[in-house]
């Protein structure tokens, strides 16, 4: 579920002198967000005057100055943007004194991960909004306690309407409505949960959908990916830091378990983390307090964790990559969410919604697809799950044919169309040659898949299929008839 409107676009301003930079991040961003681009401090400084942007991301080496030095006078002059670096630097100490002197959102360490910078871009932005509306909140309340309390009311219901059970799509009768009605249940109590599922099934969608069914409601939902940053700085980001207990401490930095005080924490991919971390984690669940780096007092916290890992922990746990004790602090309770290959009738509403959104996103009108388009979309197995579903979607809107109100299945992708993922055919189903019988009986397994991968993508053109596979279209049809591939 995306967070941000079509409408009116966050701008992002990139400040980078490689224009292969530029174009990397504008790739990875331009679906949420409006990208302008400088090749230098003073091209961005020349842009900000005419186009206030949400967020910069600069690069720290750049020539005449330095990521740092240009986004310290941003702040100066432009104290509402959200500053963000990018440097190839490693994260020495030097770096993280200059970042904290010229009051940075975050740093990214090249090569980022295009999934991490678009979660730093989104939470930087939802953070500018968050600001924004406190503004705006503090001059309401002092004019009027009345419209603050009508205001409070109405976002509260609107972002609990957002996040409810019932917009994690699925067809009636799925696999997920199981999921979904323990989920429900989980979240009445202040229980620690654990979300397991493959990268892209939507485990973070199903840990807000808690939150926000829960007693903690009204106070904020806070995510970590614990799999994307170093120990050093996740311990930063998760338990904050004391002036001067490092070098360049400038000033105190609040941690998430902090500023999620009463509410909830998300702690993603918790997996990945070390050994070394995980005990500090645990300390923390145990006590319910945080000790922030270089702090000599510990600051109780009330926040519900909910954790989630593409990883199987009890394995994870078996072979020594995770601590037995936090696995089982962080377990009470433990949600499955299924791949989209295990629940194959929830494609078909999941694509619709899909289509809806990012048709009304890119400006192609596209009502729905044909049904060989669903057809391929239903047998493929998704090993992406719905972030690659929705990166298909959108990348058959751009190549569909202009004018058609079906999205054709033509336009997809080839693994898509051929269904390979590992050793999948066509139709989905996995390819398994027979270990006994001629060589004829062999090759026509193959025969089926080529066939069948051929009609969907040249949308059963027989004229075109016949050419494309040097057939007579009277001996296409007799072949099909034969291997019982007659259209239905």
């Amino acid at each position: 579920m995306d967070m941000f409107d079509n409408g009116d676009l966050p701008v992002v301003l990139v400040v980078d002198d490689e224009t292969g930079s530029q174009d990397a991040i504008r790739r990875t961003l331009e679906e949420d967000f409006r990208i302008l681009t400088a090749g230098s401090a003073e091209d961005a400084r020349a842009l900000m005057e005419n186009d206030e942007p949400a967020v910069i991301l600069c690069d720290q080496r750049m020539p005449g100055t330095t990521g740092v030095a240009f986004l310290k006078e941003v702040r100066e002059h432009w104290p509402d943007v959200v500053r963000i670096i990018i440097s190839g630097y490693t994260e020495s100490e030097d770096i993280i004194a200059s970042i904290n002197g010229a009051g940075i959102y975050q740093y990214l360490l090249k090569p980022w991960m295009p999934d991490r910078l678009l979660d730093c871009v989104r939470g930087a932005v939802e953070a500018r909004s968050l600001q924004q509306d406190t503004h705006r909140l503090d001059v309401e309340l002092r004019t009027s306690t009345s419209v603050l309390r009508a205001r409070k009311v109405n976002k509260q219901q609107h972002v609990k309407a957002a996040f409810d059970f019932d917009r994690i799509v699925r067809a009636p009768g799925s696999p997920m409505d199981g999921v979904c009605e323990l989920a429900a249940r989980v979240a009445r109590h202040d229980l620690s949960v654990l979300v397991q599922g493959e990268s892209g099934s939507g485990k973070e969608l199903l840990a807000r959908a808690m939150h926000y069914a829960s007693p903690r409601a009204d106070r904020v939902f806070v995510m970590e990916n614990c799999g994307a940053i170093s120990d050093n700085l996740l311990e930063s980001e998760l338990f904050g830091h004391k002036r001067g207990s490092f070098t360049g401490a400038y000033e105190d930095h609040i941690g998430i378990f902090q500023r999620a005080d009463g509410g909830t924490v998300f702690l993603d991919e918790i997996g990945d983390t070390s050994l070394a971390f995980q005990v500090k984690l645990l300390r923390v669940l145990q006590e319910g307090e945080v000790r922030p780096v270089g702090a000599t007092r510990s600051i109780p916290v009330n926040v519900r964790v909910i954790a989630a890992t593409h990883r199987d922990l009890e394995k994870e746990v078996r072979d020594g990559r995770f601590r037995q004790d936090l696995y089982y602090r962080l377990a009470a309770v433990t949600l499955t969410m299924l791949p989209l290959r295990e629940r194959p009738a929830d494609i078909v509403f999941i694509a619709k919604e899909l289509l809806a959104k990012s048709s009304r996103d890119m400006g192609i009108p596209v009502e729905g697809f044909t049904s060989d388009a669903m057809a391929s979309l239903v047998t493929y197995p998704w090993p992406g799950n719905i972030r690659e579903l929705r990166n298909e979607i959108q990348g058959a809107l751009a190549l569909n044919t202009v004018g058609s109100t079906q999205l054709e299945a033509q336009v997809f992708s080839a693994r898509v169309l051929q269904g390979t993922s590992g050793n999948t055919i066509g139709d989905g189903s996995v390819l398994k040659l027979p270990q006994s019988g001629t060589l004829h009986e062999r090759i026509e397994v193959l025969e089926v898949a080529i066939l069948k991968e051929t009609l969907l993508r040249l949308r059963w053109n027989k004229t075109h299929v016949a050419k494309e596979l040097g057939l007579s279209r009277v001996g296409l049809r007799s072949k099909m008839q034969r291997l019982g591939l007659e259209k239905k």
